[in-house]
């Protein structure tokens, strides 16, 4: 099997950055989704009184800065890959306009909910199962990354939305990012609620961690699995990365040790970024350089060098301010002591 070698160059460096916005995204927006979807799924179940006020207390101060990631994402690889504008642009009308109806649905909810007093239960399970078609929805990008779904005439290209939704990819990676938000937000919150010694709710979202830690890790198996059948190249490159994976598993599987042990639920959080981080960028290294198989790749779609950089440094720059801002709002808000034991008004 041949290896891959990337030498490091503009587009590289490029296609990382906005990797990593986009990693920051799946782990601050699925705990944020996850916890949506927990808070609606415990009104169900009449648990509201154990999830509800550690629930709110997470969501109060960050819901407004969820998605500063995302934009962060879609801006760069636009600015970086004009070309993909051209080839997405169309092709990802349906999907991504549902997303941005939904994120607005997300907004108004929490808005007027926090601010103006609405209770209704309706619009409760409505904000919950955003959380859930949200990831869906903007995870069918992944899936028509790896060609097969999009087709080019002499108006451009077009996607065949009978293969996209009749094949067995999209719907593993449909599954997958549902397990995986409901898993990473079930592990945070465990810990979010040990922080604030409130054992009721740790007790209860650590058995739903447990519950969401088997179907993450065989829907990621599932995808690897139907990849052999659809892109069997970018297959044999994930085979190339086995031991990334491989670390990734060793990751989770400390996750699940300590979870099932009741210990160092901090640490375990930890471990399951590092897992999703080695399986993400992973998954990341064996798609280069396609952005869209087989007709994009970073290179012959990547912006003037002049740009290149400025983008470069402006990310770079932004990246600095947003990990900070993100720090301020851990060690002000979630976790202080005073506001996370709700001594301290939410909306202060």
């Amino acid at each position: 099997m041949r290896k891959q070698v990337i030498h490091l160059t503009l587009e590289i460096v490029g296609i990382f950055v906005l990797w990593l916005f986009l990693f920051g995204y799946v782990i601050v927006a699925s705990i944020d989704f996850g916890a949506g979807f927990f808070n609606a799924f415990s009104l169900f179940r009449g648990k509201q009184h154990i999830l509800n006020s550690v629930i709110q207390r997470y969501l109060s101060p960050v819901w407004e800065v969820t998605n500063v990631f995302l934009v962060f994402f879609f801006v760069g690889i636009v600015g970086f890959f004009p070309k993909s504008a051209y080839y997405y642009g169309t092709t990802l009308l349906v999907p991504v306009s549902i997303a941005i109806v939904l994120l607005a649905i997300r907004g108004s909810y929490y808005a007027f909910t926090t601010y103006g007093g609405l209770k209704d239960k309706r619009y409760t399970y409505l904000y919950g199962l955003t959380g859930l078609f949200i990831p869906a929805s903007l995870s069918i990008i992944l899936t028509i990354s790896e060609g097969g779904f999009v087709s080019m005439n002499d108006k451009g290209p077009v996607l065949d939305y009978w293969a996209l939704f009749t094949s067995p990819l999209t719907w593993s990676i449909v599954v997958l990012s549902l397990t995986a938000v409901l898993y990473i937000s079930a592990v945070f919150l465990t810990w979010y609620a040990n922080y604030a010694k409130d054992e009721a709710a740790t007790n209860l979202l650590r058995k739903y961690a447990l519950i969401w830690s088997v179907p993450s890790i065989i829907t990621a198996t599932g995808i690897i699995v139907e990849l052999r059948f659809h892109n069997l190249e970018h297959f044999t490159r994930i085979m190339d990365l086995w031991w990334m994976f491989a670390l990734s598993v060793l990751f989770f599987a400390g996750t699940v040790f300590l979870l099932w042990k009741r210990r160092a639920y901090g640490f375990a959080f930890l471990l399951v970024c590092g897992q999703y981080y080695l399986a993400f960028f992973a998954y990341g290294i064996s798609h280069y350089p396609y952005l869209l198989y087989p007709y994009l790749t970073i290179y012959d779609s990547f912006t003037n060098e002049a740009m290149a950089l400025s983008l470069i440094i402006v990310f770079i720059a932004g990246l600095g301010l947003l990990l900070p801002s993100l720090y301020l709002l851990l060690r002000l808000f979630l976790f202080n002591k005073d506001y996370v034991q709700g001594k301290r008004d939410n909306h202060a």
